[in-house]
């Protein structure tokens, strides 16, 4: 892993992508997403404050937990100033977020269990899918393959 000069306080997105371990493409993307931030120089080259390596830190261990960039964003858009994250912030935020991921457990270990219903029906046309139509909540207005049909015109 390269070393950065501690005289250095702006770095270039290959430094940070060096030292981050993150794609160049994903810094651009974190950076549309407002996730950290950059000034241009007078070339129009980004460059990022040193603390930047520490939001992308905090960005890549959210998401490995799973949390959505949207989710992530606004905890960093409530610290103040908008500052590099501290230990502290991600012991706070961790456990505000751990009921959603055990909800999240709770729904991945039930599709686990069902999964074979759903692939011992073939087609999702029986009247109760527990994947689709968990405890046959739309069995009074539609069954199976239908309820997806149904869903698609609800998006539209």
């Amino acid at each position: 892993m390269p070393q950065i000069p501690e005289k250095i306080h702006e770095l270039t997105v290959g430094q940070v992508s060096a030292r981050s371990g993150a794609a160049v493409s994903a810094l651009h993307f974190y950076e549309s997403k407002g996730l950290i931030s950059s000034r241009r120089t007078a070339g129009n080259q980004r460059r990022y404050s040193r603390d930047t390596l520490r939001r992308v830190a905090f960005v890549r261990a959210a998401q490995r937990v799973g949390i959505p960039l949207a989710t992530i964003r606004e905890a960093l858009a409530e610290l103040p100033e908008e500052r590099t994250p501290t230990r502290e912030d991600w012991a706070r935020l961790s456990e505000a977020w751990r009921s959603e991921l055990d909800e999240r457990i709770k729904q991945l270990n039930r599709l686990r269990d069902h999964l074979t219903d759903c692939i011992g029906c073939g087609c999702l046309s029986l009247d109760t899918c527990v994947l689709s139509n968990p405890d046959d909540i739309f069995g009074e207005r539609l069954t199976g393959s239908r309820l997806m049909a149904e869903r698609g015109k609800e998006r539209a």
